[in-house]
């Protein structure tokens, strides 16, 4: 099917809609049965696409993003055949290779070796072809030494990184894609990375699902932006990755500072990991604006600042202060340290003392939402209180943002040259 622009479409939909019946109220026991005989019949209907409409021409990455219950996965979903519309058409034009929903298309009680064969048929490779690509699979998926272990003993990111590694191996002209980046270690994803770039030079289709707001930057050519099922816009990679940005942490930070707001000076609620030998503890840990308020926001190119609060329970020789903040890929952008530079020795702290450290930087970090995890360490490198992404800070741009990682400031100057006056023989005509 060709576009309006006339160039052959790989992927198209026309006005997709889909609606579940979600229930209400469940019987799940013989009891519950007799005494609410019509319970059962209590649903509600959730629409999950409204009218939704694209087309990807041959060759395109193009990117899917939106918050979490927008429609998107529903989206790849019936654009991969395995839901059915309520309404709306779609074509394709050309072999699918989905990447969908961690370990569909696997049986968990067999072995890597058969699944690779067995999920590399389905997808349109012959016995022979899958048994010849075996190597080249499970090689890319670092799983030589778990060929033979069944898939329900694998952790998630062994599964992913079989199900991206037979994904890519079978040829297909259109890859539908969700969330491979959300899974798996940061040399996993790199690969992904890299193979995302063969994959672009290839010419291949691509459709990705993703919350990866610099991935689509980086790959794609379109993106769409949705929003409770419909689409929202469509357009340039930077200018719909900006509109998600926006969506998206406007809503979430207004809840959280709504929610800093009420809890006063009350110490951060700790959904976070505790390590440490037990001499200290990280009792409050907090961010600060430009304002010196608490802050769950924060402006990319204000000052901003970093506060701890710090209890001994027994003597502790010249910690080390220190937060990282990471961002949802787990790349530390910023490490702030008592033990650098030339900082005064931070002394001893005996049982029962507590110390507030504060870190200011001028917050240069990119839009996101970013981990922060502050610690106290020894010299060699003891752990004595660390508190693993103890909280979140959700960074919002500014008028003007470069589109990286971090917006490092800078001076520059543009000088006009004199023309030079010609020489030689060409002065002589």
């Amino acid at each position: 099917m060709a576009d309006a622009a006339g160039a052959r479409s790989a992927v198209v939909a026309a006005e997709v809609s889909k609606t579940f019946r979600v229930p209400q109220e469940q019987v799940h026991t013989l009891k519950e049965r007799v005494l609410h005989p019509l319970r059962s019949s209590a649903y509600h209907e959730f629409r999950a696409l409204q009218d939704v409409s694209l087309a990807v021409p041959k060759g395109e990455f193009f990117g899917i993003v939106g918050r979490n219950g927008s429609g998107k996965s529903t989206l790849l979903k019936c654009l991969a055949g395995i839901y059915r519309t309520d309404a709306g058409a779609i074509w394709v034009d050309g072999r699918v290779s989905t990447f969908i929903e961690l370990g569909v298309g696997f049986n968990l009680d067999l072995a890597a070796r058969d699944n690779i064969t067995i999920n590399a048929a389905m997808l349109g490779l012959s016995r022979r072809e899958a048994r010849r690509r075996f190597d080249t699979i499970i090689d890319f998926a670092e799983l030589r030494d778990f060929t033979e272990l069944k898939l329900k003993n694998y952790s998630s990111g062994m599964l992913v990184r079989l199900a991206f590694a037979v994904m890519i191996q079978v040829d297909a002209d259109i890859l539908l894609i969700d969330e491979v980046l959300a899974v798996g270690d940061a040399a996993f994803q790199q690969k992904c990375f890299d193979e995302f770039e063969a994959i672009k030079a290839a010419g291949r289709t691509v459709l990705l699902v993703t919350h990866d707001m610099n991935a689509v930057k980086r790959f794609c050519d379109r993106a769409m932006l949705l929003e409770h099922g419909t689409v929202v816009a469509t357009g340039d990679p930077e200018s719909i990755g900006n509109r998600y940005l926006d969506l998206n942490f406007s809503a979430e930070a207004r809840a959280e500072a709504t929610a800093l707001e009420h809890a006063s000076s009350a110490p951060v609620q700790a959904l976070d990991t505790l390590f440490g030998d037990g001499r200290a503890v990280i009792e409050d840990a907090w961010m600060e604006d430009a304002q010196g308020n608490r802050a769950a926001v924060l402006k990319n190119g204000e000052p901003a600042a970093f506060t701890m609060r710090v209890r001994f329970s027994a003597e502790v020789r010249e910690p080390r202060f220190t937060v990282q903040l990471q961002n949802g890929a787990r790349i530390p952008l910023f490490t702030a340290s008592s033990g650098w530079g030339a900082a005064a020795p931070s002394g001893t702290f005996h049982a029962g003392e507590e110390a507030v450290w504060r870190a200011g930087f001028d917050n240069v970090l990119g839009p996101d939402r970013y981990s922060v995890t502050p610690s106290v360490t020894l010299e060699n490198g003891i752990v004595v209180a660390m508190r693993d992404r103890m909280f979140s800070v959700v960074v919002t741009r500014a008028d003007q943002h470069a589109g990286a990682l971090v917006d490092i400031p800078f001076d520059a100057r543009l000088e006009r040259l004199p023309a030079s006056e010609p020489t030689g023989e060409g002065a002589a005509r």
